[in-house]
């Protein structure tokens, strides 16, 4: 075990060094005398709290200013929650995106794609619609990589078609976004980044007791992995595209952390549940950018017919050659 990791003394969870409290159940985290001071991961009591008995999402919202319905997959089996102590963000990205305009960039989206039924746009019924914030873990860091890879680009007088390269790169990455979200699927929480970072503000000066504001399931422990993941495999890219001439391969990147910080912030999606055809598809709108990602359809047909054309011309081309060879 990592000596900057240390263990609730009430539930005897693993507690990140950077943390305040424990993430399990809300006890103040033992701190050391050496301990740095921490970004964020203050603690704050939700009122209004609910489990979604559905998808297992977990978030805070004034049952009287809305329909009690999960806004991530629509059921309406909430279990009501204690107040209980969450992590607070350092900041909060406000909705710029207007609820019309979110429905513009939903069947705007709904209208691209050759393999979508070609009324889809049209027919797609948005059934609910709700903002939420969501939360999200920014991680910074400072790399300093080593690397090999092969060229195709080689000397004069060179024998091989590849030649081995290698060298250093010092990176800087202040803006990481992890997915803290449990109803969300990861893939979903990154196809609808980037978020514009600088816009966000104190958390008091955004109305959170008005919307609906899903809490952290996934502490920073779990994040930082996943961070760090992301970063060698952006370092490895960033070497082979800035450094290696032609095409590259076989590239390696000894990739050395230098410095790595995180701060927990909630940032605007729309969440829509549309109906084509008896269906539900669930769909998110970045609440800042327009950016959108969700579920469709997919069109059967289309694709059956596109297999029918091509092997109606295999056929017509294995005939033409048969007459030929007669001939």
């Amino acid at each position: 075990m990592s000596d900057l990791l240390t263990k609730c003394e009430v539930c005897q969870s693993l507690i990140d060094e950077e943390d305040l409290f424990c993430a399990n159940c809300g006890t103040e985290a033992p701190r050391r005398n050496d301990d740095p001071q921490p970004v964020g991961n203050a603690a704050r009591t939700a009122t209004h709290n609910f489990d979604c008995s559905g998808c297992g999402a977990s978030m805070s919202f004034d049952a009287t200013v809305g329909s009690l319905q999960c806004p991530f997959c629509a059921s309406v089996d909430m279990v009501e929650k204690k107040d209980a102590k969450i992590i607070a963000p350092t900041k909060v990205v406000p909705f710029k995106l207007s609820r019309a305009s979110a429905v513009a960039a939903m069947r705007q989206w709904l209208g691209r794609g050759f393999f979508r039924p070609s009324n889809l746009s049209q027919r797609a019924a948005v059934v609910q619609m709700q903002p939420v914030y969501v939360p999200y873990w920014i991680f910074r860091a400072g790399t300093h990589t080593h690397w090999t890879a092969d060229t195709s680009h080689t000397p004069g007088g060179a024998r091989g078609d590849w030649f081995p390269m290698s060298g250093e790169h010092r990176g800087d990455y202040p803006g990481l976004l992890i997915g803290a979200s449990r109803a969300l699927q990861p893939g979903e929480t990154s196809r609808i980044c980037p978020f514009d970072l600088d816009a966000g503000v104190p958390p008091e000066e955004v109305d959170l007791e008005q919307v609906t504001v899903e809490q952290f399931s996934m502490p920073r422990k779990y994040a930082r992995p996943l961070a760090r993941g992301l970063v060698e495999e952006m370092e490895a890219k960033t070497c082979a595209g800035r450094y290696v001439p032609g095409r590259s391969r076989n590239v390696h990147a000894n990739v050395r952390i230098e410095s790595m910080s995180s701060e927990p912030v909630l940032l605007p999606v729309w969440i829509m549940a549309y109906r084509y055809k008896d269906q539900l598809y669930r769909f998110l709108v970045n609440g800042q950018t327009g950016r959108a990602t969700g579920l469709a359809p997919f069109a059967w047909w289309k694709a059956a017919a596109i297999a029918g054309l091509v092997l109606a011309g295999a056929i017509a081309l294995l005939l033409c050659s048969g007459v030929i060879a007669g001939e």
